[in-house]
């Protein structure tokens, strides 16, 4: 990691030294530092909001844009990723320099004007963020298990849409077990024929 990047690090320790504030959740030579800070800012009724950032610093950070992710039960999927969209835009001016510091006052500064916009649907631009980013969050392969599905089609498009929300590309695969319902029916039928026999 450059020495920039060891500073702003020791300063940001330093800035955020709250309680749970600051927490350091992986450090390596070959895949960067992923933190954790925890600040506030003021949403649309006035109130303060809770926000979870977590910055992955790439080993050629300040050279590269940091990963980022944004977290508070006060906010949906969709303005989340609204305001890490923002982040990262705004992470793009400050390109080559330290720039965690500036980007947690910008969101504190700015998230009420960012929520503001999606409620008002002046925020048309918030789709165009996504195809213009260049930014290498690395490969990430999630299985999602879903055991005894009673209505195939219903799952389905509830994991197209989770998948739509979060902005996830991939693939539904169906292993392993027919159709759980087949086999309960069969199972069924089994048993009422038993049963005739018993009573005939």
């Amino acid at each position: 990691m450059a020495e920039p990047a060891r500073e702003e690090l020791s300063a940001l320790a330093a800035i955020f030294c709250g309680p749970d504030q600051w927490e350091v959740l992986s450090r390596s030579e070959t895949d960067g530092t992923v933190f954790r800070i925890l600040t506030k800012a003021e949403g649309l009724t006035g109130a303060d909001v809770p926000l979870e950032l977590v910055f992955h610093l790439p080993v050629n950070y300040p050279s590269c844009l940091p990963g980022i992710s944004v977290h508070s039960k006060h906010l949906t999927r969709a303005q989340s990723m609204t305001v890490k969209e923002k982040l990262l835009k705004q992470a793009e001016n400050l390109l080559s320099e330290p720039m965690i510091h500036e980007l947690v006052l910008w969101i504190q500064q700015n998230l009420r004007h960012i929520l503001n916009q999606l409620e008002t649907g002046s925020g048309s631009e918030k789709c165009t963020f996504a195809t213009g980013m260049t930014v290498d969050d690395g490969l990430w392969i999630t299985l999602l298990h879903l055991d005894h599905m009673r209505a195939k089609t219903k799952y389905v498009k509830t994991v197209e849409k989770w998948a739509s929300d979060l902005k996830l590309t991939g693939r539904l695969m169906f292993m392993g077990v027919p159709d759980s319902s087949e086999n309960l029916q069969s199972r069924c039928g089994l048993k009422w024929k038993e049963m005739q026999r018993e009573n005939d």
